[in-house]
């Protein structure tokens, strides 16, 4: 019944729609060269800790760099970073990284049943939705709802999201929903989804 429930939520969040963003790309380049250091010149950070931003949601971009900007979500270097940004340089930035193309990783092969197992299918006895239900077969994500893509993204990144959700630190999803989930999550299921979302496209 908890898979249901999820679906449902995420079945209204689109039908609600999300963020849109009504930025200028190219001036969104112009704007970029602080984020080149973490993010690299298009959105594809070469190291595991800075998520990719390459692809992602202009929407969903927009949603976190004003959460951080604002206070809602507090991380030590974004959020210094993020400070004097104005909603047109949040919304020009999400409009070039999301015109971007986000580069797959490679998953190991000796987690990719366990890593399928938890996107695809979740784990009914602990009532760990699958994440697909949000983010899609492929990772793509959901812009109209505002989930993110997770296609491609470092299993570094995604392993301390999810840590960051579990325990509450990060609070910034839509009615708790990705805090509820995480917490319900084994390290194990953590590391192997992680893992797999890597090479999901």
């Amino acid at each position: 019944m908890r898979g249901c429930k999820w679906i449902v939520v995420a079945a209204a969040l689109t039908m609600a729609g999300g963020a849109q963003a009504a930025g200028d790309a190219t001036a969104g380049q112009q704007k970029s060269a602080p984020c080149q250091a973490c993010h690299s010149t298009d959105g594809n950070s070469p190291v595991g800790m800075y998520p990719k931003i390459a692809g992602q949601h202009a929407g969903y971009i927009v949603t976190q760099l004003k959460a951080l900007r604002d206070g809602q979500r507090k991380n030590p270097l974004m959020s210094p970073m993020a400070a004097n940004l104005s909603d047109q340089d949040i919304e020009d930035l999400a409009a070039f990284y999301a015109s971007q193309t986000v580069k797959l990783g490679s998953v190991p092969q000796d987690v990719v049943a366990a890593g399928a197992q938890v996107y695809r299918a979740g784990n009914a006895k602990t009532g760990v939705p699958a994440c697909m239900a949000c983010h899609g077969p492929q990772g793509l994500g959901n812009d109209p709802a505002g989930w993110p893509a997770l296609s491609g993204q470092h299993p570094e990144y995604v392993t301390t999201q999810l840590g960051l959700y579990a325990s509450g630190e990060r609070s910034t999803d839509i009615n708790g929903i990705m805090r509820d989930i995480a917490a319900r999550m084994s390290k194990a299921e953590i590391d192997a989804v992680s893992q797999y979302v890597s090479g999901l496209h």
